[in-house]
């Protein structure tokens, strides 16, 4: 029933008297088949409503980094800028002290509100140490760090990252069509260059309905 399309759109499932008499089970077993499901992400419940098949949502693992085009390329999903800002601005301490540069040095910093064709689902933010070479004026409806790479010969080649939960201010509510207040997945990322040296300080703002966050490690 979760694949069946018919529930593909929110169409509520049958209640858990018509599902439990449907199967042949009782209602404790059923409940607790729901609660399993909804544990793992494939359902939905609503006290007093129902249950319905959760909205499918986007994937990121740590394990070999990509890109985030890159990422969303390679699950098949189309990608669409729906705001591209470039300034250049003065970084606050903790950027400063990250690209070990006078807080008064001007930095390129690239705002980006991305998401599938049906709206927006994360708000990036990134700012770039000047060694980089970036004008302001790249095309950057082109992949980052394609542009990096092939224009500057900067290889992005080592990416730390912090995750944490938030909540939406109205300034980010309004970026990705949430009320404010409401969950989101807030990711740092600090990339680095062949060198080790810090090339990017970036930070995303994810609806937490949109994507989920994996992390693959393996003992040796």
């Amino acid at each position: 029933m979760i694949k069946d399309q018919q529930y593909a759109d929110g169409k509520f499932l049958p209640n858990e008297v018509q599902l439990a008499k449907q199967l042949a089970i009782s209602r404790s077993t059923l409940r607790h088949a729901l609660n399993k499901l909804v544990y793992e992400g494939l359902l939905v419940r609503k006290k007093g409503v129902g249950t319905k098949v959760a909205a499918p949502t986007i994937s990121s693992k740590s394990k070999n980094w990509l890109s985030f085009t890159q990422e969303m390329n390679a699950r098949g999903i189309a990608i669409k800028n729906f705001e591209l800002h470039v300034t250049w601005v003065t970084p606050d301490e903790n950027i400063a002290n990250f690209f070990e540069i006078s807080p008064t040095k001007k930095i390129l910093k690239l705002e980006r509100l991305r998401g599938k064709t049906e709206g927006p689902f994360v708000y990036f933010i990134s700012y770039f140490h000047p060694r980089v070479g970036l004008t302001g004026e790249e095309d950057f409806k082109r992949q980052l760090y394609d542009i990096l790479e092939k224009d500057y010969m900067v290889i992005a080649t080592l990416s730390k990252e912090e995750i944490s939960a938030k909540t939406a201010d109205k300034f980010i509510a309004a970026k990705l069509e949430l009320e404010p207040g409401s969950p989101i997945l807030f990711r740092k990322r600090f990339v680095y260059d062949q060198g080790e040296r810090p090339i990017e300080y970036n930070v995303g703002y994810y609806r937490a309905d949109s994507f989920v966050y994996t992390v693959e490690s393996r003992r040796e």
